[in-house]
C-alpha cells in the first residue's frame, strides 16, 4: 500500500510533503514521544501523533518513516510544513483521534495483507 492510498481510504488531509505520497507503507506507529518513536518504529510505517513541530521532522527522516498523521484536528506549525516539503514526507492529517486514527490504519493495512 502506498501513502497515497492510505490518504484516500481515511480521508486524510495533506498539509506538505506530497511529493512523498508514493511512498510504500509497511505499518504504523502511534506515540507523542519522539524518544520512543526514535527508539522503537520502524521504516516504512506511518507515525500518528498529535505532535506539530519540526522536531518531528527530524525524527521521521531519521526513522525513515512513510509520513506522519497529525491527529484531533491539529495542524503544523510553519516550520514542520517547510520541513516536510523539504524531505518530501507527507504531514498528514485527521480529524479523528489517536486511538480511532490508529484502529482504522490497522484495519487497512491488514485488509491490503501489509500486516496481520
Amino acid at each position: 500500500m502506498k501513502v497515497s492510498e492510505l490518504v484516500e481510504a481515511l480521508e486524510l488531509t495533506v498539509f506538505g510533503g506530497a511529493q512523498g505520497l508514493d511512498a510504500p507503507v509497511s505499518g504504523g506507529y502511534s506515540s507523542d514521544l519522539l524518544s520512543d518513536v526514535m527508539g522503537f518504529a520502524d521504516a516504512g510505517q506511518v507515525w500518528i501523533t498529535l505532535q506539530t513541530h519540526k522536531n518531528t521532522l527530524a525524527v521521521a527522516s531519521l526513522k525513515e518513516l512513510s509520513a506522519i498523521i497529525l491527529v484531533k484536528g491539529f495542524r503544523p506549525d510553519a516550520d514542520a510544513l517547510a520541513q516536510a516539503n523539504e524531505e518530501g514526507i507527507p504531514l498528514l492529517g485527521s480529524d479523528r483521534g489517536a486511538f480511532e486514527t490508529a484502529g482504522q490504519l490497522y484495519r487497512l493495512l491488514c485488509s491490503c495483507g501489509v500486516v496481520g
